[in-house]
């Protein structure tokens, strides 16, 4: 589990253990010790690994200490991500390159570290957060965010055909408007409650939202389920 320690990341991983999981719980920021230690308090195993994602031998270690402490990779979620607010006419490679970095290889990275072992096993499952920006829709100021998105989603598809012989499962899902600290700090509070007036449900999602959904693509429920994207908006895409 990437990007964990906060937002629809934290949301995924307490309600995976809640399902009984054990759960690797990493994150760039240290505040996944935090998220590791709730996740013991609701009577499931965690380990904190902080982990950069956008670098390959990082996301390789970040596999064996799973496979040290756990024995085995069932599960995988590709959610570490960033959305920093530029317009294109002011965007520098070096923005472009690190959104692209994190969003995008970062996915490829944990993807290709955790593959021996699924293969091993004959069966895995990953589930990769992607957005309705990129994905569906654009928006404004986000090209590179929206692009190593849509990245995300052609990934998604491509290696569910890659890796379907060795029954693992790739599906990813597109979030609408989350109401994250991310989210709260790049918008605002009051802007968000503007952007909720616009949403058919008339609310802005919260990561409950996108853990619900993620609970089911990591259940057998789901088994019969690959290369899909779903879509967790609220509406905001078929207005």
């Amino acid at each position: 589990m990437t990007g964990a320690a906060q937002g629809i990341g934290r949301g995924i991983a307490l309600a995976l253990a809640k399902e009984g999981a054990k759960v690797v719980v990493s994150d760039i920021l240290d505040k996944n010790t935090e998220v590791a230690r709730e996740i013991e308090k609701l009577g499931s195993e965690a380990l904190a690994v902080k982990t950069n994602v956008a670098n390959s031998k990082e996301a390789e270690e970040l596999a064996k200490a799973a496979i040290k402490k756990f024995g085995r990779i069932d599960i995988l979620v590709n959610n570490a991500g960033i959305y920093p607010y530029k317009p294109l006419v002011e965007m520098s490679e070096e923005e472009w390159d690190r959104v692209i970095s994190i969003n995008l290889k970062g996915v490829f990275n944990c993807t290709k570290a955790v593959l021996p072992k699924m293969i091993e096993q004959k069966k895995g499952n990953i589930i990769n957060i992607c957005s309705i920006a990129g994905a569906v829709i654009g928006y404004v100021g986000l090209v590179h965010y929206a692009a190593s998105k849509g990245g995300v989603l052609g990934f998604t598809r491509a290696a569910a055909l890659d890796l379907a012989q060795y029954g693992i499962r790739v599906n990813a899902i597109a979030p609408g408007g989350i109401v994250t600290p991310g989210t709260t700090a790049f918008a605002g509070e009051e802007a968000l409650k503007q952007a909720a007036l616009a949403i058919p449900l008339k609310r802005m999602g919260q990561p409950e939202d996108i853990a619900n959904m993620a609970v089911f693509l990591a259940s057998d429920d789901s088994s019969y389920i690959t290369g899909q994207l779903m879509v967790v908006d609220g509406g905001t895409t078929i207005q």
